[in-house]
């Protein structure tokens, strides 16, 4: 390819919506452009790297065997009912209706068309185990899209789908995806980790995602991890806590004045305490509803802990209108900082839920909002577990019939497996694997006849790999200031050729030559033939990130040419053919 030729405007200045470094550089060297909110359009260069990360992809399903298929991008509403999804999936799910007024979708995910051609083609235990997969686009309704391809709307996804007899079988097919995952990501150039994870929308018992570690604003999820193998990510992760003062000092309980006090720091500078001692209650929205969460005031509470422990699908923090709302209808005058269990029984005619952290059990002589406003009372205890929070006058509170880990980890907090202090770094999300049982085959009757007669469900497993993820993933792991360092499997170009004077009739003789060798030995190579400076073609072959770079100029004369390793910024002067040997030699190894 001619760089005269090339598809690519490179961009003097990042765009001013971009966040992250992925998403900056791709749209600065011309691999993506913006369409719409989290919707890019993927030009050349950047279509060449995905067919490369697809192409991994391919290579190490189909060595794991599974076999590709692909299944279409807009799905019927029914099947979506017979799992059960179409009304629990959430504002993510982008519904439409076509012109005869049947209600569809746009893919988020294919485990309902899977599992109905599983159903209609896999009959008898002979035919088990199978897994099968697809690469295709996705479409799902993010309410903030950003971070470019990291976080969009619309992504390219690979995503397989197992059928088994037995629980053995489907530990068998996880722990084979898990070792093709591991190649397909060392061969895209990312060092990742494997970590416990929450099944969200996706459902399962068991499931596992693939981080990139970075130590970028990109990183999405905090990942929790130990030198003893222990690594989960925030909404997984659980620890043991380092010992502390749960007792407060009030031998009797009573209902003080606590002026002014609405932050936790504010309430432990009053009562000189620390806030080991105090029961916090944090008001939440779940799909609509208030759900008011129990837990000790020095720690924080993970939102998605708090969404699976009631069985909701979108969560967030109560504002300061719909909690006064809520206490109003309740017959209370209070607000933020002064909330509290007691007497709160109902939102617009729904119950409202608590849900009480593990941290809270062993309390004793807490301090606790009582939903008046400058007051707090202290000396309370627990009482029992109910249906609801409550209190009376005895200084004993109902401990919420739902108690669950729904704790944030901290760094250095100590691991659950060996109880060292647990280690935090910033991770992106580029694959994962979930364990899913029978949860659509059986609601769906996605069944097999048994080697004894029976029907039974078919036992399930679901793995995924975020293809343009991977893409963004790497430009995070593998940039400098200057531009993208691509790992040299997935890069658009492996080199590029870069005469300094296209007016120097032996410069260009010797880099068309070198470009003809490189092409001849399968080589992916350009060459800059444009008659500009010599420095605007190196600053646009750092940005766009060729792995290799072959310049010609003034010391060939002497018989030498300039080699630059993108990666290490390594520069050599060598002879022509020596600087294609190294290339061609690097390519042949991948192979």
């Amino acid at each position: 390819m001619r760089m005269s030729k090339l598809f690519v405007q490179t961009l003097r200045e990042f765009p001013s919506d971009a966040e992250v470094i992925s998403h900056k550089l791709l749209v600065r060297a011309g691999y993506i452009r913006k369409l719409s909110m989290g919707i890019y359009n993927f030009l050349p260069l950047m279509w060449r790297v995905l067919k490369k990360v697809e192409n991994i992809v391919r290579e190490e399903m189909d060595n794991a065997g599974a076999q590709e298929l692909l299944m279409p991008f807009v799905q019927p509403k029914e099947l979506w009912e017979e799992s059960g999804r179409w009304g629990a999936y959430g504002g993510e799910l982008m519904r439409l209706t076509d012109r005869h007024g049947r209600e569809m979708c746009l893919g988020p995910t294919h485990e309902e068309i899977i599992t109905a051609i599983a159903r209609d083609g896999l009959k008898s235990y002979k035919q088990l185990p199978v897994n099968l997969y697809q690469i295709q686009s996705k479409f799902r309704d993010e309410r903030r899209p950003r971070f470019g391809l990291l976080r969009g709307r619309e992504f390219i996804m690979k995503d397989a789908y197992s059928f088994d007899t037995t629980q053995e079988g489907l530990d068998k097919e996880y722990k084979n995806m898990w070792n093709a995952y591991t190649k397909i990501f060392k061969r895209c150039g990312l060092d990742t980790k494997a970590v416990q994870s929450d099944s969200g929308a996706i459902g399962g018992s068991v499931s596992h995602e693939f981080m990139v570690i970075t130590d970028t604003d990109a990183g999405e999820n905090d990942v929790f991890y130990c030198d003893c193998g222990y690594a989960a990510n925030s909404n997984h992760a659980i620890s043991d806590l380092p010992m502390a003062n749960i007792k407060g000092e009030w031998s009797t309980p009573q209902i003080i004045d606590t002026p002014d006090t609405h932050s936790i720091e504010e309430l432990c500078d009053f009562l000189k305490i620390e806030p080991t001692v105090i029961v916090k209650s944090l008001v939440y929205i779940v799909d609509k509803n208030p759900v008011i969460a129990l837990i000790r005031a020095d720690k924080n509470v993970e939102e998605t802990k708090l969404l699976n422990a009631v069985g909701g699908n979108e969560i967030r923090i109560a504002v300061a209108a719909e909690i006064e709302d809520i206490m109003v209808q309740n017959g209370f005058d209070a607000e933020k900082g002064f909330i509290g269990p007691k007497g709160l029984k109902e939102y617009n005619g729904v119950p409202v839920k608590f849900v009480a952290d593990k941290t809270v059990i062993d309390m004793k002589n807490f301090v606790i909002g009582v939903n008046q406003k400058d007051k707090h009372g202290v000396g309370y205890n627990w009482e029992c577990k109910c249906n609801s929070g409550g209190s009376d006058s005895t200084g004993l509170i109902e401990l919420p019939e739902t108690v669950a880990d729904i704790r944030l980890v901290e760094a250095g907090e100590l691991c659950p497996e060996c109880g060292k202090p647990l280690k935090v770094t910033r991770g992106i999300e580029v694959g994962n694997i979930f364990q899913l049982g029978t949860k659509y085959s059986a609601p769906m009757n996605a069944v097999y006849t048994d080697i004894d007669g029976t029907t039974k469900p078919y036992i399930m497993g679901c793995y995924g790999i975020g293809i343009s993820r991977t893409a963004a993933a790497a430009v995070e792991a593998h940039h400098d200031e200057n531009g993208i360092k691509w790992p040299l499997a997935i890069a658009p170009y492996h080199a590029i050729v870069i005469p300094v004077s296209t007016k120097d009739e032996l410069q260009m003789k010797v880099a068309e030559d070198i470009y003809k060798t490189l092409v001849k030995h399968g080589v992916e190579a350009v060459i800059d033939d444009r008659d500009e400076r010599a420095g605007v073609k190196f600053k646009d072959a750092d940005l766009i990130g060729f792995p290799y770079r072959i310049t010609v100029g003034k010391g060939i004369t002497e018989g030498l040419v300039e080699f630059k390793t993108r990666e290490t910024g390594e520069i050599l002067n060598i002879k022509p053919e020596d600087a294609a040997e190294i290339v061609v030699t690097a390519i042949t190894k991948l192979k």
